[in-house]
């Protein structure tokens, strides 16, 4: 059975500005978004045996899908994943009705404002256009992409890349030398749009007008630059304010974070992973220990590094 695994990175967020809330629901933002090596796989085959038909959570029709890994239970195996709907988007592109089994091997945090959902997506596209034989250049992927989620243009890209739009637009942004990052993973997840409705609400109780979001360039020079500390310094997520009020205890391994010597610490996209940036390797290494051995700071903490090339097929 012939079958083709694709390697996709998870993404933090280094810089996340929320403008006002459109007539469209969506919001304008500028979103600087960092591919780590923190991977799901997903292998897509032709139909066979892959995926067991009498599973109850399986996904029957054209497409199906299961899930394996960290968090499985709590990925849908219905036509809400987002892979599956990716799958799906390709075969009408190409005008066909194809089939496939597609298999998730989770890594990437669920619900954790990584955008494990959507690195799924991005890897679902190169396997089946690679399986199906379409020969589709990433351009037309990525525009394919753009109507499934925000977030799943840059699964595809990787690297380091500023959005904007709903941050689907991307333009790649220069960067030097690699960055290395401790990821703190809590328990259950945050519902993205829940947290944008979090965000919503705290502006107009403040009462304070919404500002256009810009591109922070102390954070574009720290990256052209390499420069660690001033990335740690610069990193802004206009989300986190909302994150922290639905789930408070972020607060604590955020702070928990810089004492341990984090140069930087920030709820990841919509939390509530909170992600640290360290001086080095070994650096990460320990405060990724340290953080972990406290189970109020945090469920685990996992050390990564970035940026990383985007969705591409496994070794």
């Amino acid at each position: 059975m012939r079958a083709i695994t694709v390697r996709v990175p998870a993404k933090v967020n280094l810089q996340l500005a929320v403008g006002p809330l459109r007539e469209d629901g969506y919001h304008d933002l500028v979103n600087v978004f960092h591919a780590v090596s923190l991977f799901d796989e997903v292998t897509a085959a032709e139909p066979g045996d892959l995926v067991d038909p009498g599973d109850p959570r399986g996904l029957g029709g054209p497409i199906r899908v299961m899930v394996r890994g960290a968090s499985a239970a709590e990925v849908p195996v219905d036509e809400s994943n987002l892979a599956v709907r990716a799958a799906q988007a390709l075969a009408r592109s190409a005008g066909r009705s194809y089939r496939a089994e597609l298999v998730i091997d989770k890594a990437i945090p669920v619900a954790g404002g990584m955008a494990g959902g959507s690195a799924d997506a991005a890897a679902a596209l190169v396997a089946c256009n690679e399986l199906w034989g379409l020969g589709l250049p990433v351009e037309d992927l990525m525009e394919i992409a753009a109507d499934i989620g925000s977030d799943v243009p840059f699964a595809l890209l990787g690297g380091t890349a500023v959005g904007t739009g709903r941050g689907e637009r991307l333009t790649p942004l220069e960067t030097t030398g690699t960055f290395h990052w401790v990821f703190a993973l809590a328990d259950g997840g945050l519902s993205t749009p829940r947290v944008y409705g979090e965000c919503d609400r705290l502006r107009a109780a403040a009462g304070a007008g919404v500002p256009r979001p810009v591109a922070s360039e102390p954070l574009l020079a720290a990256l052209r630059e390499g420069d660690a500390e001033g990335l740690g310094r610069a990193l802004c997520n206009d989300l986190q304010p909302a994150a922290l009020s639905l789930r408070p205890s972020l607060a604590r391994t955020l702070e928990a974070g810089r004492e341990l010597g984090a140069l930087g610490a920030i709820v990841s996209g919509s939390g509530p992973t909170c992600a640290f940036l360290a001086e080095s390797q070994a650096h990460a290494a320990g405060l990724a220990a340290a953080l972990g051995e406290d189970g109020e700071i945090c469920r685990s903490a996992v050390t990564a590094s970035g940026p990383v090339p985007g969705a591409m097929p496994a070794d």
